[in-house]
């Protein structure tokens, strides 16, 4: 037989009179199922011309009276109008007929039907790193035909992308005429039994996931009060076969599926609870795992229980092949799992950036004041980084001090309640998606959209002038001072022109100055994550009620530190990151040789700053100076929209939201900026209707 099928595929691969040529039922069980392979294949392959055949092979499409199909054949996928060809030549030719019947007969009868039926489409083992390793292992490893494992044998028959699609398409009549060339007494018996015990089988799977820690635990008590896991169990063993047609058979059937609804249910409550204590993905990957393993019974009693089973198992068998896609890639594995965890990543970073909104005159100036202690520390940031420089460690040790640095500095400034602007955005970004839905959006849900952005404006505004209205007179003041006291400014002339070759508009500035803006960003993520992270394994309720904890800080303090760490814990996260990618990534890069640097529109202005206090007004007539005073607004500009684009689309696509309306939102910025430009720059002035102040 390998022979046979090697001579098919060297002559042509189009050839259907050598595949059926080749088609013997004594085969060994590897050459049966390769020939199986080879026949999805036949049936794959684009509509070249065949080769010519013998005069009682028809290579043509031509159907026997009765059989031919009643859609367009122009629009019939070419798989179809293949099998349907091949079995017209069957129906002519009972030799070959009875040849496929028997190879295929022996295929379905000699595997492990409930390997395909249950357990195919499952990880094997639950968690979701468990089946990362599973699909790699598919996706890098060849699969071998010599198994009596239907489920790997389905994976490699029908493996293109688009046999869901064709399978769907075959009409009611062709399956019948299928299941009429392989199905017998036999068979239908041996498959009804496979039905039953993947049934049983998959209820079992179900209650232990169920009962399992990671989820029981997890779920509302009230769902569980009925024990549906337990009664799921006992209900698919005393399933009846045959299942009488009406009486007590429906009523089983009746009672079964609604335990199959209560188990659902039941699973759906864990999402609940993740919303309320956090996300872990290995509990979103068994949830998901158990409710789809519900619905594969509920799609096997189909198929047990249907008067005509030709038009039931081609349901099944579609569902399959799209499970088989599906777990090819690791791409809808991330999107699916990692979706409700990037959705609670963005809403607690949306909590965070709420408070970096300002909408009234008093937070403006709250805001603006902030800034400006931002600012003054910052300030001191800026020596920091020149005197860890100046101590000349290797270039890894380097930038980990400077991260160190960086990461105290902004853990200072939250301490202290300030802000820095740069950090705005990204957590600004999702509070903002938070309040867009996926409906079409009405005018004053527009128009209160485009009152955020321009909040969001001039909080980036006042953040961005206090910072920067503070770190240049503060510099400045320390290089007089030390050229008062030292007569020698702090940052030596070498550094200051090193400072102003670097920092030009003229080098590749804005392009780290857009890397930067993804650094914000990624910090952001962060944040989210730890505090996702803190809540989902309750550290703030071990602090406050750990007998150690306790005994060791007070009760009172304990609950304290639980209120302060639960507050503070994002903004912590994403200070000492910001810090450290600053610091190390760069470092990182350059180990690779990618000339990659951070462009932090405050740091930067504290640089240029520092280098003008080392040489004095005469730097003002030089032209190199002036080009990094122009790289600043530039800086600041795309340090803020790279991070709030990238954390505004991440925080759109973990909603599943898709903005149907954006032209509006657009043109009514538009719109807004035409009529009011000032109101993204201007403090808010107070209401018409509000009255003065006293």
């Amino acid at each position: 037989m390998i022979d046979a099928l090697r001579r098919w595929w060297s002559h042509s691969r189009w050839d259907l009179t050598a595949l059926l040529n080749a088609a013997t039922p004594q085969a060994s069980r590897p050459e049966r199922h390769l020939w199986l392979i080879r026949l999805a294949e036949w049936l794959r392959s684009p509509g070249h011309p065949a080769p010519p055949a013998a005069p009682t092979e028809h290579a043509s499409l031509t159907f026997p009276e009765g059989t031919a199909p009643t859609d367009d054949p122009v629009r019939t996928p070419w798989p179809v109008r293949r099998l349907r060809h091949m079995l017209n030549v069957l129906e002519r030719h009972p030799a070959h007929a009875n040849a496929v019947r028997d190879l295929l007969r022996q295929v379905l009868a000699g595997g492990d039907a409930s390997a395909l039926l249950a357990d195919f489409g499952f990880a094997p083992r639950a968690g979701f790193a468990s089946e990362l390793s599973e699909r790699l292992r598919l996706a890098c490893l060849p699969g071998t035909p010599d198994t009596d494992d239907l489920g790997q044998l389905f994976q490699m028959v029908l493996r293109d992308a688009g046999d869901a699609r064709w399978l769907e398409r075959i009409d009611d009549a062709t399956w019948q005429r299928v299941a009429d060339l392989l199905i017998d007494d036999a068979l239908a018996h041996r498959w009804r039994r496979a039905l039953l015990d993947a049934i049983e089988l998959l209820a079992s799977q179900i209650r232990a996931a169920a009962l399992g820690p990671v989820l029981r635990l997890r779920m509302d008590p009230g769902a569980l009060a009925d024990r549906p896991f337990h009664r799921l169990v006992h209900a698919t063993v005393d399933l009846a076969d045959p299942v009488p047609p009406d009486g007590d058979g429906q009523r089983q059937l009746q009672h079964l599926r609604g335990l199959l609804h209560d188990c659902r249910a039941s699973v759906a409550s864990v999402r609940d609870h993740l919303d309320a204590y956090g996300i872990s993905v290995d509990v979103v990957f068994q949830a998901d795992q158990l409710r789809r393993r519900t619905e594969r019974i509920d799609a096997l009693l189909t198929c047990l229980v249907h008067p005509e089973p030709a038009r039931a198992w081609p349901t099944l068998l579609t569902h399959l092949v799209e499970t088989a896609q599906a777990r090819r890639g690791l791409r809808a594995l991330f999107a699916h799992h990692y979706s409700m965890l990037a959705r609670k990543v963005t809403e607690r970073s949306a909590e965070t950036g709420e408070h970096y909104i300002t909408r009234t005159t008093a937070e403006y100036r709250d805001m603006l004041l902030r800034a400006c202690g931002g600012g003054l520390v910052i300030a001191g940031t800026t020596f920091l980084k020149f005197a860890i420089a100046a101590l000349g460690f290797s270039a890894f040790w380097g930038g980990f001090w400077a991260g160190i640095n960086y990461a105290g500095s902004f853990v200072l400034i939250q301490l202290l309640h300030w802000t820095v602007a740069t950090k705005q955005p990204a957590m600004t970004a999702p509070a903002m998606a938070a309040r867009l839905q996926d409906e079409v959006m009405t005018d004053a849900a527009i128009e209160g959209f485009v009152d955020e952005v321009t909040h969001l404006i001039r909080s980036q505004m006042a953040g961005i002038v206090g910072n920067l209205a503070t770190v240049v007179p503060v510099v400045l003041a320390v290089q007089g001072l030390a050229w008062a006291v030292a007569g020698a400014p702090l940052l030596s002339p070498t550094e200051a022109r090193h400072v102003l070759e670097a920092l030009t508009l003229l080098g590749p500035t804005l392009a780290f100055a857009a890397f930067t803006g993804v650094l914000l960003f990624a910090s952001s993520l962060i944040a989210g994550w730890w505090e996702n992270w803190f809540v989902f394994h309750r550290l703030d309720s071990a602090i406050a009620w750990n007998p150690r904890i306790v005994r060791l800080l007070g009760t009172g303090r304990a609950q304290r530190w639980s209120r302060w760490w639960r507050a503070n814990i994002s903004g912590l996260a994403a200070n000492v990151s910001l810090g450290l990618l600053l610091g190390l990534v760069p470092t990182l890069a350059a180990f690779f040789g990618l000339p990659i640097e951070a462009r932090h529109v405050t740091l930067s202005t504290g640089q240029i700053a520092a280098a003008l206090g080392t040489f004095g007004p005469a730097l003002l007539r030089e032209s190199a100076f002036w080009w990094c005073v122009a790289a600043i607004p530039l800086t600041g500009v795309l340090n803020l929209l790279v991070s709030f684009a990238l954390a505004f689309r991440v925080a759109l696509r973990s909603r599943g939201l898709r903005l149907r309306e954006r032209d509006r939102l657009y043109a009514a910025l538009r719109q807004r900026l035409r009529d009011a430009p000032m109101s993204f720059l201007r403090p808010p002035g107070r209401p018409a209707d509000a009255p003065p102040p006293a």
